[in-house]
């Protein structure tokens, strides 16, 4: 298991469509997990959920996201009807982060959102610590009612992603990242100025 920076540091993301099986053991899912429940939470409100996608379950759940695009879509080819009902069978494991973000009279929706971005990204590292490939990925069905409701989330509840988890073809090709420069200022507090400094 890498260390903590060089786990940090040689993180990439893998193509869904490349992670192959084994997908990762039933031990193995309960530890993904138990590291993406280890987020920063305000107000310990638990503001996300998972869902586990394995074996033919992800062929089921596959056969809401294509009867929801063939009602979108009635004219689409039985192939491009197939290849939407494989989306969640890319990757021999997918997990949904859910969002349970609401509105609380203490703790922002938007530090609640936030929460469930880090539950995603913290599974993606624990993939990546176990030596698995990972693909963080929403896409249209993530965003569409009707499959939603078929995946049991209620009204209140939105995919913050689907991260699918795999064994990785190869060592994954990096991409060029931000300078940081580009990226990053540092805050100068302003001077005051002598002149006004006695005036009231």
């Amino acid at each position: 298991m890498p260390d903590a920076l060089e786990l940090l540091t040689t993180r990439r993301s893998c193509k869904a469509v490349e992670l192959t099986g084994p997908a990762p053991s039933p031990t193995e899912i309960d530890t993904l997990l138990t590291v993406a429940s280890r987020v920063p939470d305000h107000g310990k409100l638990t503001p996300w959920r998972f869902i586990v996608f394995e074996g033919e379950a992800r062929c089921s759940a596959g056969a809401a996201i294509a009867a929801a695009f063939r009602a979108k879509y009635p004219d689409a080819s039985p192939e491009h009807v197939e290849a939407e009902r494989k989306r969640l069978a890319r990757a021999p494991l997918v997990i949904a982060v859910v969002s349970r973000a609401s509105p609380h009279v203490k703790i922002p929706e938007w530090e609640q959102v936030l929460s469930a971005g880090a539950a995603a990204m913290s599974l993606v590292l624990a993939a990546h610590a176990l030596g698995y490939g990972a693909n963080w990925i929403t896409e249209w069905y993530a965003y569409d009612r009707s499959v939603l409701d078929a995946l049991g989330l209620a009204p209140h509840e939105r995919i913050a992603g689907f991260i699918h988890i795999g064994r990785p073809p190869g060592p994954a090709q990096d991409r060029p990242r931000p300078p940081l420069d580009e990226i990053v200022s540092r805050f100068n507090q302003p001077t005051s100025n002598p002149r006004s400094a006695g005036q009231s």
